[in-house]
This record gives C-alpha cells, sequence and structure tokens, in this order.
C-alpha cells in the first residue's frame, strides 16, 4: 500500500491509496480516491515496488470516484510499464464521474488499455486521419470542459450548502425549497449561483456586508415565490 497525499477538489486533504496483493504471478491492485495531479507517481511507486515473476497486473477501478486529465497520465504509465515489461496489464470495473471521462476521451470503458482492434480494409487516406484526428481534439476538447465544470462545482459546494441552512433556518423551509430560492434568486438578479449564496454566507455573520441591492431584491421577490 503505497499513499501519496494532495489536496482534493473540495479543498480537503485528499490520500490517494493503492491497495493490492499478489498470487502466483498475479497482482491485483485497487486503487481508492482520486485520480488527480500526482496520481501518476503512486501508481509508478507501486509498480516498481512490484516483486520479480509477475506475469499480469490487474486493477479494479470500483473506489475511484473521480478523475480528472491526469487520470490519462495515469494510463499513459500503466500502458508504457504494460510494453516495458511486456505483460498484460488490464483495468476493470470504471463507475461513475471516472467511466463519463472515459467516454469523453474516446476511450473503452470496459478497459481503455485494451488494444484497439486491427483493421480488416485498407489504411485510412489521410484525409481521413484528419477527420479523425479532429474528433479526437473535440472530445478532449469536451473532456476539459466538463472537467473544469465539475472543479467549479467542487469548490462552490461547501459555500452553497451554508447559504441553504442559513434560508432554512431563516425562513423555516426545506432543504429542496431553500435550494429553489438559491437558484430564483441567482435567476432574478442575473447573478451566479455561488455569488448569491457567498453573499448570503457572508451577510450572515454579525459584522458582515449586506448582499447588493439587486441580490436582496431578488431574495425577497424568491422567498415571496417558493413560500407564499
Amino acid at each position: 500500500m503505497i499513499p501519496a497525499a494532495h489536496t482534493s477538489l473540495a479543498g480537503r486533504l485528499n490520500t490517494l491509496v493503492i491497495d493490492g496483493s499478489t498470487n502466483a504471478g498475479r497482482a491485483e491492485l485497487r486503487p481508492r480516491g482520486e485520480l488527480v495531479r500526482g496520481c501518476a507517481e503512486v501508481l509508478d511507486k507501486t509498480l516498481t515496488a512490484l516483486p520479480d515473476g509477475i506475469r499480469r497486473v490487474e486493477l479494479d477501478m470500483a473506489a475511484v470516484v473521480f478523475m480528472d486529465t491526469a487520470g490519462l497520465q495515469f494510463l499513459e504509465l500503466l500502458d508504457a510499464y504494460r510494453h516495458r515489461r511486456r505483460i498484460p496489464v488490464a483495468t476493470a470495473r470504471w463507475t461513475g464521474q471516472p467511466r463519463r471521462i472515459l467516454e469523453l476521451a474516446g476511450l473503452d470503458t470496459t478497459d481503455p488499455l485494451r488494444p484497439a482492434p486491427r483493421r480488416t480494409g485498407p489504411e485510412p487516406t489521410p484525409p481521413a486521419s484528419s477527420v479523425v484526428a479532429l474528433e479526437r481534439a473535440e472530445q478532449l476538447h469536451l473532456l476539459r470542459a466538463e472537467v473544469e465544470q465539475l472543479r467549479q462545482a467542487l469548490a462552490s459546494r461547501p459555500v452553497i450548502d451554508q447559504a441553504r441552512g442559513i434560508l432554512m433556518a431563516a425562513h423555516s423551509c426545506t432543504s429542496e425549497e431553500a435550494w429553489t430560492i438559491l437558484r430564483k434568486t441567482s435567476q432574478l438578479s442575473n447573478t451566479k449561483l455561488r455569488t448569491v449564496a457567498a453573499a448570503l454566507t457572508a451577510g450572515a455573520e454579525s459584522d458582515g456586508p449586506l448582499p447588493s441591492v439587486e441580490v436582496r431584491t431578488a431574495l425577497r421577490t424568491a422567498v415571496r415565490s417558493c413560500l407564499n
């Protein structure tokens, strides 16, 4: 078990750990945590520590809960290890957000290390290759955009949860009603949801600044609309 600490997207200290065992020349590895910056280094240490005589490496990815573009480096390292050692290396049980990232990257979600099927027809012409390259570039662009959206959402979650709690206490409403009030306030004031939540959270402090006039007006309208 070889851990490496890093800061998670939610701002907490998190750890990527790769548990594992070996049996009859087969190494079974079980990563836990997030495939973000530093994950390739953890994997490299784990692979280096494997005993001699390993003839196959299998990774169970079920406990990996998040993956950004650094996860592609994780896969590249596995692929390089496979070719260098000339042994089978496989990953399995991708789920949730990491599986979606594999889809966006155009990789096999069952096992992204699986070799692409051999072509039975003639080699593609240069124009076709250019189309494939453009398609892959577009997939990677969408991947980066989705990862960035996930980063922003995770970074915003704590302050939004605090704002919901403030609204629930102030107006004796449910969590769902508080969420609806926040969204409606954001729409009416043409202000980002996270900015509205941060303004409400700061204004709840004893000496905190009041939200802007636009946000306060929108908030009153949203409360009347949602609770009356």
